[in-house]
């Protein structure tokens, strides 16, 4: 496994100093950026028992193959019960009901393997996936090991949003916090991967490769486009693109919609745009008859929304109360259809 090539000074420099590692890593940054990878591939230089070895894993010891095959012995890795499934490309049933947490009987069956000796005789690794998915129970119990560290047990968090964390447990892990990467090597970087256009993802994604990457998997440009489209019509009505975007998902549409409304806040302010480049011309209409106030109230409910997306909503009436309320944010001289609603 390998980190990416943005991240390379940061994992030299905390493997030259191994020795000092501590006991528990906080890994963070933007979504989409390699943090996972970056940890993963930590994790096995400091399991690798290759001679001589002096960066990261040598790829061909017992213990380098035993991790790439995902089966080493000193090793523990915890997600939510969603995140596994879908990793491992599992159906997900209504009776199933994986969640999207990690529970603390996750974190409590971990005993046996803190309480035992290392089966190389080296460290042990406990990698936890997003961190900030784990409930308060815990997280609690989880602090107990990171308050009482075993010897030679090694903790991995890694989090995109580490405030979500109970102070108590950040306090208790060093802070390894991961940038976002140059744009011109990501770029380059999308490039080879097959992305057509780099800068676009990039952009739209605020400049985290990975997320960009992914975009290109499914028709996930021609929904959007389809959405922005219709935000940007002079004509738009708010319940007919509710019933439009019925089908999509949550986070997604709260994502375009926080997107878009900052690109009209920032072009009204500083005649820029950061997500959507694409729809700048319309951003720019848009954005010269807003009601500042209205739009940045609107943007900041957009931004609270972000805790919850993941629960289960009523995604249709969800959509149809965003779409009003932009609506009058935005185009406040378009007819009113808070009251049809």
């Amino acid at each position: 496994m390998s980190y990416l090539p943005w991240h390379r000074s940061e994992f030299e420099r905390l493997l030259a100093g191994r020795a000092a590692l501590g006991h528990a890593l906080l890994i963070h940054g933007p979504r989409g950026i390699g943090k996972l990878a970056f940890a993963t591939a930590l994790a096995q230089a400091l399991l690798c028992e290759g001679s001589g070895r002096t960066g990261g894993a040598c790829e061909v010891c017992p213990a380098c193959g035993w991790f790439g095959a995902g089966n080493h012995p000193d090793v523990r890795r915890v997600e939510p019960e969603s995140l596994t499934a879908k990793l491992s490309g599992e159906e997900q049933s209504a009776e199933k009901g994986s969640s999207d947490q990690i529970a603390v009987d996750q974190i409590r069956a971990l005993a046996d393997f803190v309480g035992t000796s290392s089966h190389r005789g080296g460290a042990k690794l406990i990698l936890i996936h997003p961190a900030e998915a784990l409930n308060l129970n815990a997280a609690n119990a989880l602090l107990k090991s990171l308050e009482e560290p075993p010897a030679g047990v090694i903790f991995l968090l890694v989090a995109h949003r580490p405030s979500y964390l109970p102070a108590t447990v950040r306090s208790r892990c060093r802070q390894v916090c991961l940038a976002r990467p140059d744009a011109d090597a990501a770029a380059a970087w999308l490039k080879a991967q097959g992305i057509a256009d780099p800068a676009l993802a990039l952009a739209h994604t605020g400049n985290a490769p990975l997320l960009a990457r992914e975009l290109a998997q499914a028709d996930y440009w021609q929904r959007r486009n389809d959405l922005f489209t219709s935000l940007a019509d002079p004509g738009f009505d708010a319940l007919v693109t509710a019933e439009r975007v019925r089908d999509y998902g949550v986070e997604e549409v709260v994502g375009w919609l926080q997107k878009w409304s900052f690109d009209i806040l920032l072009q009204h302010c500083v005649d820029a745009i950061r997500y959507n480049p694409d729809f700048s011309r319309p951003v720019a209409s848009l954005a010269s008859g807003i009601d500042m106030l209205a739009l940045l109230r609107y943007h900041r409910e957009l931004i609270r929304l972000q805790r919850v997306v993941e629960h289960p909503l009523n995604a249709r009436l969800l959509f149809e109360r965003l779409l009003i309320d932009y609506q009058r944010a935005v185009a406040p001289t378009a007819p009113d259809t808070r009251k049809a609603a």
